[in-house]
């Protein structure tokens, strides 16, 4: 057993090392990921340790880093690339959803694209302009792409070591802001839940609140508040966007009777708005209120005066949840 204390960017570190480690056909690529150790330092060393041929720093050109990334792992390699900004990976979408999402399924399963893309996602970091994006509806909408979140150290390390190892295209998701929350876990441990199984992060009786990514705190603290209300939520921590485990947000559902889904990206056509529907089918007899959404506003993202009007916080969640209790 070994165990210590990470940052949730470390985790990170940590797990791309042992990917590294663990097959030399894994190579990471993407802009000032090698010398630089990535602008939030999550390659950091990896370089200077592995050398400028399994660490590479690439062009500023997205869409060549993914195409580039695509031929190789379609050669056999494992690349991991780095997106610097959510905001930055949009001239290389046409790259993911139309070949990379779709190359296994246009070869009937001959040919697959073990290729993990990394996308620092979120606000919070009073960022400017196309630095504080939320594009993960659009990877989730596509089929083909496996589409994964972290909210703390643990799952970070975990999921980016079974998402290098899938031989499907992984879009990974890593939100900015808990870079640098800390948690202590025991690095030697086998991960305690499948790539895409959602975790109950804290039981409850009164109502479930499913959150993902850098929410999931907001939302353990939101149920700690309503804990000394004399509430009891709980809260699943999604993990997978694509596919979503319905199943475990079922079973909640059924044991409390309400639903609340938040995310920061806008609640229109979000994440939130697929589970509501499908919970809303699943659970229909079950649900002693309407599914209720917490999100970003319908709006571009604003300036860095305003991201802390505009990102959910405990008191927006403790709202919805004061209104699906009261119907």
């Amino acid at each position: 057993m070994t165990t210590t204390t990470l940052s949730l960017g470390a985790a990170l570190n940590a797990g791309l090392r042992r990917a590294l480690e663990h097959d030399r056909k894994v190579v990471i690529m993407g802009e000032d990921v090698g010398r630089l150790g990535g602008v939030f330092r999550v390659t950091d060393t990896l370089q200077k340790d592995f050398g400028d041929n399994r660490v590479i720093d690439t062009p500023l050109a997205e869409s060549g880093i993914i195409g580039a990334a695509f031929g190789m792992a379609l050669r056999g390699y494992r690349p991991v690339c780095e997106i610097q900004f959510d905001g930055f990976v949009y001239p290389a979408f046409d790259q993911i959803v139309s070949q990379v999402a779709k190359i296994h399924y246009r070869t009937q399963g001959r040919v697959t694209a073990p290729l993990t893309i990394r996308i620092p996602y979120g606000g919070g970091i009073g960022a400017v302009e196309h630095h504080s994006e939320s594009p993960e509806a659009y990877f989730a909408h596509t089929a083909g792409l496996r589409v994964v979140t972290p909210s703390n150290p643990a799952d970070a390390f975990h999921m980016i070591q079974q998402s290098v190892a899938a031989d499907d295209p992984v879009v990974f998701f890593e939100p900015k802001r808990r870079y640098w929350d800390k948690a202590e876990f025991d690095v030697d441990a086998e991960p305690d839940l499948p790539l895409h199984r959602a975790r109950v992060a804290r039981e409850g009786t009164d109502a479930t609140i499913v959150a993902y990514g850098s929410v999931v705190p907001t939302a353990l603290s939101a149920a700690s508040i309503a804990a000394d209300e004399g509430h009891s939520l709980e809260v699943i921590d999604l993990r997978s966007l694509s596919p979503i485990d319905f199943d475990t947000i079922e079973e909640s559902v059924r044991k409390t009777g309400r639903l609340v889904v938040a995310h920061e990206a806008p609640t229109f056509l979000g994440l939130g708005a697929e589970i509501a529907a499908r919970i809303s089918e699943r659970c229909f007899y079950q649900l002693d209120a309407p599914v209720l959404r917490v999100g970003g506003f319908d709006v571009p993202y604003p300036p860095a005066k305003l991201e802390l009007h505009h990102l959910p916080d405990a008191d927006r969640l403790l709202d919805a949840v004061d209104r699906s209790l009261a119907a």
